[in-house]
């Protein structure tokens, strides 16, 4: 009987999976691991070691919240779950919003910087296209966690206590 109880307590919460915030969760998973895996990729220097953290941390947190409100095992969390777990993610997402839009800065610069190697007849390792491929990632990961953070207001406006 305890391996019934163990498997029920696991279940996915499959409203979360269909809900908006869940389908931005996984979009930004998607994007992120772009992102991290676009400059991972590529040699890299400077400030772009900057646009990997945010890039990687993130992505490591986006999966840690993903799967504790997946699972509903956010009340587990000390000080931050249960009636604060809209608040938390709020938070979370705001930081990760201003720290995505700082990468996509970093990688536009970047980007810029390395124009000069789309030139025809420039015959060294350009970094231009992996650096404007990152920039895009970095782009669409900053809408990503907007676009959940303005869903997260609304929800602490209303004065839900729920994301899902």
């Amino acid at each position: 009987m305890s391996a019934q109880a163990t498997r029920s307590s696991l279940s996915a919460n499959k409203t979360f999976l269909r809900s908006f915030p869940g389908v931005l969760r996984v979009l930004q998973l998607v994007m992120g691991a772009a992102l991290w895996i676009t400059i991972a990729s590529s040699s890299y220097s400077g400030g772009i070691h900057f646009a990997l953290f945010v890039a990687v941390f993130f992505w490591l947190l986006t999966l840690l919240l993903y799967f504790l409100t997946l699972l509903d095992k956010q009340d587990l969390v000390p000080l931050l779950g249960g009636q604060r777990w809209l608040l938390t993610n709020l938070i979370y997402e705001v930081l990760a919003t201003i720290l995505h839009v700082a990468a996509t800065i970093v990688m536009a610069h970047y980007t810029d910087h390395n124009s000069y190697c789309t030139l025809a007849g420039y015959q060294h390792w350009c970094p231009y296209y992996t650096y404007l491929t990152a920039s895009i990632f970095a782009s669409l990961c900053s809408l990503l966690y907007l676009l959940t953070t303005v869903c997260f207001c609304y929800k602490k406006c209303k004065g839900e206590q729920s994301i899902i």
